[in-house]
């Protein structure tokens, strides 16, 4: 189990009250969003994107993504259509949309994924997670092939990434099509469990508290790719 002391970053957001008054933040609703008390199910986030602007969504680069409608099906989804001219402070995913208002510790997120770049080793999108600021976040990175900079489960903490993944499959298989996709968290125990496909086994675990809480979002280091019918449902322990 990787189970960090807390980084002086953290301490002093703590000493400022930020951390507590993040902690204790209801999401209010916005586009495709709904309250917990407006879902018995627990639900805090639900996006179909069937809208001309993606609302709700802060972009490291918002020239790279847009909400089109799919080609073979009458739906529109949101897209990473080019490369991002991002910079992050420290290597790490170049194209991230970060669903606003968004804060959350223990979830499952369900989201469906299709990569429309070519085939190759990294070949990837990613779910990102706990995030603080831009330096101080985790992410998903699924990939067709795995070694310690892709397929696999990351830490960034004020350096460049991480692989904390304890098991992970030797890659993804990813086609030109639809794959469904789920991330859970449990804050408490650290858990840490993303599936592909078949949601009865997790093709990457570990467990870290580095982070306790954050902002999810959706990405590529970078590659294009396309997201739909995003649903996340709180657990206990925020």
């Amino acid at each position: 189990m990787i189970d960090r002391p807390q980084p002086s970053w953290a301490r002093r957001a703590a000493a400022m009250g930020i951390v507590a008054a993040l902690a204790a933040a209801s999401p209010s609703p916005s586009p495709g969003q709904k309250a917990d008390a407006a879902d018995p199910k627990g639900v805090v986030v639900r996006d179909d994107f069937e809208r001309e602007t993606p609302d709700g969504w802060d972009f490291t680069d918002k020239a790279a993504w847009r909400i089109v409608r799919e080609k073979d099906r009458d739906n529109r989804v949101l897209e990473l259509f080019q490369a991002s001219k991002y910079e992050p402070p420290v290597r790490s995913p170049f194209n991230m949309a970060l669903r606003r208002e968004a804060d959350l510790g223990g979830f499952t997120l369900d989201v469906k994924a299709r990569s429309t770049t070519r085939d190759y080793g990294h070949r990837d999108l990613c779910l990102i997670f706990g995030y603080v600021d831009p330096s101080h976040f985790y992410y998903v990175h699924i990939a067709k092939e795995a070694d310690p900079h892709a397929n696999s489960i990351f830490l960034v903490d004020g350096k460049p990434r991480v692989s904390i993944a304890e098991d992970r499959t030797k890659g993804t298989a990813w086609t030109d099509g639809w794959h469904d996709v789920r991330l859970k968290r449990e804050p408490g125990s650290g858990l840490i469990e993303v599936y592909f496909d078949d949601m009865t086994k997790p093709v990457m675990t570990t467990h870290d508290k580095t982070f306790p809480h954050g902002r999810i979002g959706l990405g590529s280091f970078d590659d294009t790719g396309m997201f739909d019918d995003l649903v996340v449902k709180r657990a206990d322990g925020r």
